[in-house]
């Protein structure tokens, strides 16, 4: 069974720093394009980190390049999203995911994501004061 368990939210000052992890079970990380979401009350989801799983390539959207970092480790089969420098408007619950390794990480960042996608359950993160 594919299996996705995400732990590391919770509540931080702004410019603070947390680190949510993604535990993968039933497949292996490294061979599956894998990616962080978040959505906040009354907003759209939105996809804002990925590894490609051709070549290990990062990405990541605009609203937190240079802030957040995606990673993983292959031999605890566990994905990480580090986030530097937080500010309130990344309050949301984030997500982690893993597709097949044929989509590229553009899917990451579109409208929608392929009904084959495993997800994790979701983590609060709040950023406030």
């Amino acid at each position: 069974q594919l299996q996705l368990v995400e732990s590391g939210g919770g509540l931080v000052q702004p410019g603070g720093s947390l680190r949510l992890s993604c535990a993968a079970s039933g497949f292996t990380l490294d061979s599956s394009t894998i990616g962080w979401f978040r959505q906040a009350p009354g907003k759209e989801r939105e996809g804002i980190s990925c590894i490609s799983a051709s070549d290990g390539s990062t990405y990541y959207g605009d609203t937190v390049k240079g802030r957040f970092t995606i990673s993983r480790d292959n031999a605890l089969n566990t994905m990480y999203l580090q986030m530097n420098s937080l500010k309130p408007e990344d309050t949301a619950v984030y997500y982690c995911a893993a597709l097949s390794p044929v989509f590229r990480c553009t899917v990451v960042f579109g409208t929608s994501l392929p009904s084959s996608a495993s997800w994790g359950q979701g983590t609060q993160v709040t950023v406030s004061s």
